[in-house]
């Protein structure tokens, strides 16, 4: 099974996503714990410099220091790839797609049906990928997720294609 599946229609540039290097994303989110977790909008630059300007104060008062666990950490987060269950969020590839301004609805097309979704509704949807460290391969490559959580138990399977229209 490829694990290609395109935003096609009525978008600027057509664009194909490979669900096989998500995995190296750093957008991805963990779904085991992503529906207990609360999630809040945040300004990543601002985050940014609040982080560097900490490592900073804290380096100029108490000199650099090195964890000594920094092996065990890049061990963990191995593991934590190799098993873990994860989903990406669709919307930063729909804003590369560049949907034309009359564009109202993106349609999730699988191998037998077509779930209609209002195009302002699509920041609310995940793509998930990887299912306790292996690719959706009986009924993937992808399932969609709502952030809400409201369709956990039975995700949207099959998907072949993201149709804007």
């Amino acid at each position: 099974m490829e694990s290609i599946v395109p935003i096609k229609g009525k978008v600027k540039f057509t664009i194909t996503l490979d669900a096989g290097v998500w995995i190296f994303d750093d957008r991805k989110v963990d779904l085991t714990t992503y529906f207990e977790e609360t999630h809040e909008p945040v300004d990543e630059l601002e985050e940014y410099t609040k982080a560097v300007s900490k490592h900073w104060s804290r380096e100029i008062q108490e000199g650099a220091t090195y964890p000594p666990t920094l092996k065990t950490e890049k061990k963990y987060e191995k593991e934590k790839i190799l098993n873990g269950t994860f989903a990406i969020p669709l919307a930063p590839f729909l804003i590369n797609a560049e949907p034309f301004e009359e564009a109202t609805t993106i349609v999730i097309e699988t191998e037998t049906t077509e779930h209609p979704i209002d195009l302002a509704q699509s920041d609310q949807l995940l793509i998930g990928f990887s299912k306790e460290g292996k690719p959706l391969k009986e009924n993937g490559p992808v399932h969609i997720y709502f952030k809400d959580g409201s369709n956990r138990e039975n995700p949207i399977t099959n998907v072949r294609a993201f149709r804007v229209e």
